[in-house]
């Protein structure tokens, strides 16, 4: 388990998987992630099966807080297509429970993420993309450390129109600068 201020991570488990079907139906949890249709309990069993058969360093993570009802699932992350020669991984991230939505625990989560990429896996570039029309992501990622880097023109289709997808990441260097300034 990852431990944090509020949050911790955790392995996820199959009991999560109805909870994450909810949440991946609910069309304002869709709209910042790559998903279009309407998720199934079955599809969702048949990815954490796939999940599992992963990578260790790219199995799902479950997203708790801690609540005064005890801990509470909001949201998941994890590393994906990990490059061990490059030695870099693209990070994803949602929080589910809209209750939890601007109060932090998205950047939390995510310098937890970055805390075990570098200081676990010894990552030495963490990236990410995110939809230009996602402004609440893209402020929770620079908050976390996150540079922009680039940007995919037009890439992303929801809604009827088109949206760019921007390219942020952290690189070791910068993690380690950042973590001074907090000490």
């Amino acid at each position: 388990m990852i431990i944090g201020k509020r949050i911790r991570l955790r392995g996820l488990e199959r009991e999560d998987l109805p909870r994450l079907v909810a949440w991946l139906n609910d069309p304002e949890v869709l709209q910042g992630l790559m998903l279009h249709i309407p998720m199934s309990l079955v599809q969702e069993e048949a990815w954490f099966a796939n999940a599992l058969k992963r990578d260790l360093a790219e199995v799902p993570l479950a997203i708790e807080a801690d609540t005064p009802e005890g801990w509470a699932h909001i949201g998941n992350t994890g590393f994906n297509d990990v490059n061990w020669q490059e030695r870099a991984a693209e990070v994803g991230i949602f929080i589910g429970e809209k209750r939890f939505w601007n109060q932090g625990y998205g950047r939390e989560a995510m310098r937890l993420m970055l805390q075990y990429g570098f200081e676990t896996v010894n990552l030495h570039r963490i990236f990410l993309r995110v939809f230009e029309n996602n402004p609440r992501a893209i402020r929770s990622y620079e908050r976390a450390g996150f540079v922009h880097e680039g940007r995919e023109r037009e890439s992303h289709f929801i809604g009827g129109k088109y949206f760019d997808t921007l390219l942020m990441s952290v690189i070791r260097s910068e993690w380690d600068e950042l973590k001074k300034t907090e000490e």
